[in-house]
């Protein structure tokens, strides 16, 4: 069994104040996996003052210098990304194929992402010809608690912690406790890639405790969260009573319009992105809307690919889904489906239960409701596993109103081969991303929503400049800057 006991402060692996064990479960057996220890408040106490005595030196470190050891972590991974996609499978039940082309992936493809935007940041900008001797300087807001999730834990580890330092900020990061092993392997990178102590710290944690300490900390000028909106509103009102800056990256309800003049692959395509890592995606497609002509057919294909779909254990290789991360989670899955029948949904896959062969793990059968109506408690509330919602529409407004009609704002997917309608659509889901035709977004663009999906914007120079202030600036000597080129 793995022991991880240890936070990482001011550049040192070191023993938390108190020790309070923490079981990591693997999903995929129930069984203890790890050990790790929950911090308090001396703890984060240690950590926030370590970032804060690293920042003024870290925040006028040159740029090129940041990106410089940004580059470093990426080597560590490069050498060692088996045992991180190793690390995401046994914690958090990512099929271990999966977690090493999908989960562990993640940290190159975004961390090569931010340092393309970073070549071309401004830092000190003009502000416009009206005001030639004006300038708006852009500077790291200071340190930063980073509170990050389970179910894609290195997306959202390198979404957060790469930004920040590459802004000049110092971080403190909590990992999701269900699924801390990989974030304390990517504290390794950063230490092996020689960055300066107290730039990155790590402490792990619970929300109430190590977050909710994180989120009141006078010394923290920004928390950046990923995870439940529930949680998502409770770290905001703590962290109003300092002024902090909050972004947070909730829970999402993902509408997908698939049209009469969709291709063949429609259907396949967001039966598959939503059963993907389990259900367990905030920008999952979890109400399929179909046009009326093409409803039955599409019902009947999406029920024959959830009864295909395999699930077994995160350990073996090949195209399958895991378990969901714990009991809690397989608790609450199983109610959503027992409320999907009781509300008079038509089950045409899957259902209640572990899926046939398997006793043992968070196993959760693909399951897929037709005959869904607005308003029905699966239609409304994210369940956050691999329960997808059938719904017809006869128009294009009908389609729009269903699809806004959520609390939620996070992606939207559209499918027709009429550009027109795509582009009008587009602009009517209220989401923070519209993708279509199974088209991804490309490298750089921003991922965030809008309403209970919270309103940050991570990726690409957005993301960078979540963690700057604006500073406005009159008097500039504009000669200097022609001296200095």
């Amino acid at each position: 069994m793995i022991e991880k006991r240890q936070f990482y402060i001011n550049g040192a692996w070191v023993n938390p104040a108190s020790q309070r064990d923490c079981d990591v479960i693997d999903p995929s057996t129930e069984e203890v996996c790890a050990v790790i220890s929950l911090g308090d408040q001396a703890d984060t106490d240690a950590a926030v003052a370590a970032a804060k005595a690293a920042f003024p030196g870290w925040a006028t470190t040159a740029p090129e210098v940041r990106a410089g050891y940004v580059r470093g972590i990426l080597a560590q991974f490069e050498k060692r990304a088996d045992e991180m996609a190793a690390a995401i499978s046994l914690e958090m039940g990512a099929p271990i194929d999966m977690a090493l082309s999908d989960q562990a992936a993640c940290l190159p493809w975004h961390l090569k992402n931010f340092l393309t935007a970073f070549e071309h940041m401004e830092w000190v900008r003009p502000l416009g010809p009206h005001a030639p001797n004006d300038r708006i300087a852009m500077e790291p807001i200071g340190v930063v608690g980073l509170i990050t999730p389970w179910n894609w834990p290195m997306n959202q580890v390198t979404l957060k912690v790469i930004p920040a330092m590459l802004a000049g900020c110092t971080c403190v990061l909590k990992p999701s406790e269900e699924s801390p092993l990989s974030s304390l392997l990517f504290a390794e990178f950063c230490h092996d890639a020689g960055v300066p102590a107290g730039v990155f710290n790590l402490v792990n944690g619970d929300g109430p405790g190590v977050g909710s300490q994180l989120s009141a900390h006078p010394d923290v000028e920004m928390i950046s969260f990923t995870g439940s909106t529930r949680a998502g509103r409770a770290i905001s009102a703590t962290a109003a009573q300092t002024l902090k800056r909050v972004t947070l990256e909730l829970g999402g309800k993902g509408a997908n319009l698939i049209f009469a003049d969709a291709d063949a692959k429609a259907v396949e395509r967001g039966v598959r992105h939503m059963m993907n890592n389990s259900g367990q995606s905030c920008n999952a497609p979890s109400r399929m809307l179909v046009e009326r002509a093409v409803y039955d057919q599409a019902v009947e294909k999406a029920a024959e690919l959830a009864s295909a779909i395999k699930v077994g254990p995160a350990s073996e290789p090949g195209r399958h889904i895991g378990p969901v991360v714990n009991k809690r989670q397989w608790d609450q899955i199983q109610g959503y489906i027992q409320k999907g029948i009781s509300e008079g949904a038509r089950l045409v896959a899957g259902g209640l239960g572990l899926p046939e062969g398997l006793n043992k793990g968070f196993y959760v059968r693909p399951t897929v409701f037709a005959d869904v109506t607005p308003g029905m408690t699966i239609e409304r509330e994210e369940i956050f596993g691999p329960v997808l919602s059938i719904i017809p529409f006869d128009t294009e407004e009908e389609a729009v109103r269903i699809a806004n009609d959520t609390p939620y704002g996070l992606t939207n997917y559209v499918q027709s081969q009429d550009g027109a309608r795509r582009n009008r659509l587009a602009r009517a889901l209220r989401s923070g991303m519209v993708e279509m035709n199974g088209k991804s977004r490309g490298a750089g663009s921003p991922f965030g929503g809008i309403k209970a999906s919270g309103r940050a914007r991570e990726g690409g120079h957005w993301g960078i400049e979540e963690f700057l202030e604006a500073k406005a600036i009159s008097g500039w000597d504009s000669a200097q800057d022609i001296a200095a080129e």
